[in-house]
C-alpha cells in the first residue's frame, strides 16, 4: 500500500511542475494518465492549497493538482478526459457514523413498512399503511414498521393503536430515534409484559395511570420484547443484495466512503463478499462491543484491512436518544414525565455502572482498538470521559482517536475535557428533520447541543455524519443543517453553534477521514490520496445557505472511476 506523507506530496507536486514546464524532451506519451479533470472549480480541502482548477489520476490515486494547462498535458490516447466546465468539484463524501440497511422488498417478511413523516401525517394514514402489510402476512408474522414520528402525528401510537391494524399479528414499529419502539398487544403478550413487569436496565416501559404497558417500548425494553417471538433471518445473498442497493443510494448522494457504526463479524464477511463482486465503496466497521472478545481471540487490532475495508473501532453504547427523549440530563426536561406525570423526568440512566464502564473503555484501550462510544446526554458523557481518561492513566497513548458519537448536550466543562483528552466527536446535523423534538430540552440548552462550532473553534476534530437512517445519507442536507440549524418549519434552533459552508464541508471530507485514522490517503484532492471525488451542479460556498441540499450530485468517483 503506497501512502504519501505531506512533505512527500509536495515535493512531487514540485517536480511534477518542474518538469512539466521546464523541459523540452518530456513527452506526451510518457506520462499517459488514467483521468484527467480540468477547467474545474476544485475544492481541495488541502489548507494548502484550497482551490484548483484540474487534477490527473494515475492508478486510482491523484499525481497532480494544478492548473488546467498543465494536467492537459499528461492526457494521452486512453486517457479519460473529463471538463467540468466550471462545475464545483469536491473531495467524496465521508459519513463517519451510518447504519447500512438492506432495503428489502414490502412482500419480503423483514419488508418494513415505511411510516415516515415523509408517508404520513395522522395516526390514522399510519394504521392504514400497517394494514396493507397485514394482507400479505401470515397470522403469526412480525409486521415491522420504522421511522415514525411522534411530534409530526402528535403523539407516540399505543398497542391500541396497533390492535386496530391486527391482534393476529406481533406488530412493532420503530420510531425515527432508533430507540423507542411501540408493540400491540399480540406482542407485549407474547412477552409476557405486564404492569408488574420492571423496567430492563437501561430502558423503560411507559405506562397509563393505572400502572398498564402503553406498548411504548424505551432503548432496551424494545429488545425484551423482539425476542420473544423469532424474527426471520435473511439469507447471506439477500443481505448482500439489499446492501448493494444501499450503497447506490449512497453514491447518488456523493459518498465515497462509510464508517458502518453497529457492525457485527459476520457483515466484516459480507462486505468481503461485496467487495469481490466489485461492488464496495470505503468501509469502516465498528464493532459492537459483545463481539470485543472474539475480536482479542483472533487478533483484531485497530486498523485491520486495508484502505478498502477495515476494522478499526469498537461500538459501546453509554447512554441513550437525544431525539427519543430518553438521554439521560443533569436538570429535567422541560415536558412531563411520561411514567409519573411530574416534572422530574431526567431521562434513562444508562445500563452500565462507572466502573463497568471503566472497566470496558480500558480493555478496548488496551487491546490496542479504538473506543467509540454512543452517548448524549450531559450526565452520560462525563462518564464516558472519565473512563477514557482512567485507560489513558494506565497506558499513556498519544494518538488514540477515541470517539463520542453524537455527543449532543454539552457544557464547556464538558468540551474542556474533551480538548484535554483529544476526544473525536461525531455530533448530530439532523436538525432540518429533528429540530421539532428538541424543543423538550428547552431554549436555554439549544446553544450547546449538537457542538459542532464549539468543537471546531476549540480545535476538536468532529465528523460529519448523518446517523443514516435517522436522518437520511444526503451529505448536502445535512451540511445545510449545519450551517442554518433550521428545522424544516424555518425555525433555528441554537443559532451559536452555526459553523461555516467550509467548515461543513471540511467535517464531511478531512474531518471524517481523520476519525478513522484516514487523512493520508483520502478526504482531500492531494498528490497521493484516492481519487475519491465528486462533481456538483452548483457551488456550496457561493449558494445560498437554505438552498445547499438543492444542489444536485451529478458524477461520483471511486478510485478514479464513475460510479453513479
Amino acid at each position: 500500500m503506497l501512502i504519501y506523507g505531506l512533505k512527500t506530496r509536495l515535493i512531487l507536486s514540485l517536480l511534477f511542475s518542474f518538469l512539466i514546464l521546464k523541459s523540452n524532451t518530456l513527452k506526451a506519451e510518457y506520462m499517459k494518465a488514467d483521468l484527467v479533470l480540468y477547467n474545474g472549480t476544485v475544492l481541495t480541502m488541502d489548507k494548502t492549497k484550497p482551490q484548483a482548477k484540474a487534477f490527473v489520476v494515475l492508478q486510482g490515486k491523484i499525481v497532480y493538482v494544478g492548473t488546467s494547462d498543465i494536467a492537459q498535458l499528461f492526457i494521452g490516447k486512453k486517457t479519460e478526459v473529463i471538463d467540468a466546465s466550471e462545475k464545483t468539484v469536491v473531495p467524496g463524501f465521508n459519513d463517519c457514523h451510518i447504519h447500512p440497511m438492506p432495503l428489502y422488498p414490502f412482500e419480503h417478511p423483514l419488508g418494513y413498512v415505511d411510516i415516515g413523516a415523509h408517508k404520513v401525517s395522522s395516526m390514522e394514514e399510519l394504521i392504514e399503511a400497517l394494514k396493507q402489510k397485514v394482507k400479505i402476512t401470515p397470522e403469526g408474522n412480525w409486521i415491522l414498521g420504522g421511522l415514525y414520528e411522534d411530534t409530526k402525528l402528535g403523539r407516540h401510537p399505543t398497542r391500541y393503536d396497533l390492535d386496530r391494524v391486527s391482534t393476529k399479528h406481533p406488530i412493532g414499529i420503530r420510531h425515527s430515534s432508533g430507540h423507542v419502539a411501540v408493540a400491540n398487544s399480540y406482542a407485549l403478550e407474547a412477552a409476557n409484559i405486564t404492569s408488574e413487569t420492571k423496567d430492563p436496565p437501561g430502558g423503560s416501559f411507559t405506562r397509563d395511570t393505572q400502572g398498564n404497558p402503553t406498548g411504548l417500548c424505551n432503548e432496551s425494553a424494545g429488545k425484551i420484547v423482539l425476542a420473544a417471538i423469532p424474527l426471520p433471518e435473511a439469507t447471506q445473498q439477500e443481505k448482500i443484495e439489499g446492501l448493494e442497493h444501499c450503497f447506490k443510494r449512497y453514491y447518488k448522494h456523493g459518498i465515497t466512503s462509510i464508517t458502518d457504526a453497529r457492525a457485527t463479524i459476520e457483515m466484516f464477511k459480507i462486505y468481503q463478499k461485496l467487495r469481490e463482486r466489485g461492488s464496495l465503496l470505503r468501509v469502516t466497521l465498528m464493532v459492537h462491543d459483545p463481539y470485543l472478545d472474539e475480536l482479542k481471540k483472533i487478533g483484531i487490532r485497530r486498523n485491520f484491512g486495508d484502505d478498502t475495508l477495515k476494522i478499526s473501532s469498537v461500538k459501546v453504547f453509554h447512554g441513550n436518544s437525544l431525539s427519543g427523549r430518553t438521554c439521560w440530563l443533569k436538570h429535567p426536561y422541560e415536558k412531563i414525565n411520561p411514567k409519573t406525570n411530574q416534572k422530574d423526568y431526567y431521562g434513562i440512566p444508562p445500563a452500565r455502572s462507572q466502573q463497568e464502564l471503566n472497566d470496558l473503555i480500558y480493555e478496548i484501550h488496551a487491546h490496542g482498538l479504538q473506543a467509540a462510544v454512543h452517548s448524549n446526554g450531559d450526565r452520560e458523557i462525563p462518564m464516558v470521559l472519565e473512563a477514557f481518561e482512567k485507560a489513558l492513566q494506565q497506558i499513556p497513548l498519544k494518538d488514540h482517536r477515541h470517539r463520542i458519537e453524537h455527543c449532543s448536550v454539552v457544557d464547556q466543562e464538558i468540551l474542556n475535557k474533551i480538548k484535554e483528552l483529544e476526544v473525536f466527536l461525531a455530533p448530530h446535523s439532523y436538525i432540518h428533520e429533528h429540530g421539532d423534538k428538541m424543543h423538550e430540552y428547552g431554549p436555554e440548552r439549544w446553544d450547546m447541543m449538537h457542538p459542532n462550532k464549539s468543537a471546531i473553534d476549540m480545535g476538536i476534530h468532529i465528523g460529519g455524519n448523518s446517523d443514516d437512517p435517522i436522518s437520511p445519507a444526503i451529505p448536502l442536507l445535512r451540511i445545510q443543517s449545519m450551517v442554518t440549524r433550521q428545522t424544516h418549519e424555518g425555525k433555528v434552533i441554537g443559532p451559536k453553534q452555526i459553523v461555516s459552508t467550509q467548515q461543513a464541508l471540511y467535517a464531511w471530507t478531512m474531518g471524517s477521514a481523520y476519525g478513522s485514522f484516514d487523512e493520508d490517503i483520502k478526504g482531500s484532492i492531494e498528490i497521493g490520496k484516492y481519487a475519491d471525488f465528486v462533481v456538483l451542479s452548483d457551488n456550496p460556498l457561493t449558494t445560498e445557505r437554505t438552498k445547499i441540499k438543492d444542489i444536485v450530485v451529478e458524477k461520483t468517483f471511486i478510485n478514479g472511476n464513475q460510479v453513479y
